[in-house]
């Protein structure tokens, strides 16, 4: 705090996923500040979350001395994503050059042809009502509708299934990694998305 956020006016905290888990990537930050909302556009991850702080993290100390803050999530623990390292190098890169510590980035890395991101500020991760072997049928980035089947639990021999569903509209920002789940694992995790947001249901 003292010898690296107080002498700083921007910052950027980049993750991956917990353990057995990955992101699609996205920026989280507190978008009812301006200067915040306007750093979350240029970065241009594909998904912006309006998300509060939580206790004891980097981004509420941060926030707490009035300093803007993106925290961006992508990829996988103990691996490397290209798509996540190279959405990541773009999207400091450009806002360095929002702030003027950089030239502007080549057409090429401004998003040319690429949708404006889509700002969300409801997610919910969805748990699994039994133990067994997780089959998934969904991607990360995917848009699913409300009761749109995500997956299914079942036993050792692929019997028992029990359908996961989606909770509402949305896409999939989120996912284990861990075929095997217990009861109550966090499996999918959905940001939802209203209407006019191309998904009907």
């Amino acid at each position: 705090m003292q010898e690296v956020v107080s002498r700083c006016t921007h910052g950027i905290d980049l993750h991956t996923a917990s353990h057995h888990r990955t992101n699609w990537p996205q920026i989280r930050a507190n978008l009812h500040d301006a200067e915040t909302r306007r750093c979350a556009q240029a970065f241009g991850a594909p998904l912006i979350i309006h998300a509060a702080t939580r206790d004891g993290s980097l981004r509420q100390a941060a926030a707490k001395k009035n300093i803007p803050i993106l925290l961006y999530e992508a990829g996988e623990a103990m691996r490397f994503d290209p798509e996540a390292i190279r959405t990541g190098v773009e999207g400091v890169l450009r806002v360095m050059s929002l702030l003027e510590m950089n030239p502007p980035p080549p057409p090429a890395a401004r998003g040319a042809g690429r949708s404006d991101p889509l700002e969300v500020s409801d997610t919910k991760w969805v748990r699994t009502p039994c133990s067994g072997i997780l089959h998934s049928e969904v991607t990360l980035g995917q848009r699913v509708t409300k009761k749109q089947k995500l997956g299914v639990v079942a036993d050792a021999f692929g019997d028992k299934p029990v359908k996961i569903a989606a909770p509402f509209k949305g896409i999939v920002i989120g996912a284990t990694q861990n075929p095997l789940v217990n009861q109550g694992d966090g499996i999918f995790h959905i940001a939802a998305l209203g209407e006019g947001d191309g998904v009907e249901g």
